[in-house]
C-alpha cells in the first residue's frame, strides 16, 4: 500500500504468533518466508524471538516482506 501499512491482518498476524508462534506461522502469513523457517527449525528462537515478535507486533512496528508495518487496528 502507498501510506506504508500491509494489507496483512493485524490480528490474523497476532493470532498466529499467539496461537502457533513456535513455528512460525505469523512470519509465514506476512511473505518472510526465510525468518519463518529459522523459526520453525529452532522453535521461535527457543521463545526468545516468539517474546520479542510478539512486543514488535503489539507496538505496531512489525513489518511484512515489503517492509510495510502490520498494524493491529485500521
Amino acid at each position: 500500500m502507498a501510506n506504508g501499512t500491509s494489507e496483512k491482518s493485524g490480528i490474523a498476524c497476532l493470532l498466529f504468533l499467539l496461537l502457533l508462534g513456535p513455528i512460525g506461522l505469523h512470519r509465514f502469513y506476512v511473505g518472510k518466508i526465510g525468518s519463518g523457517i529459522l523459526f520453525l527449525l529452532t522453535i521461535g528462537g527457543l521463545g526468545i524471538w516468539w517474546l520479542i515478535d510478539l512486543i514488535i507486533l503489539l507496538t505496531g512496528s512489525f513489518k511484512d516482506a515489503n517492509g510495510n508495518a502490520v498494524k493491529l487496528g485500521k
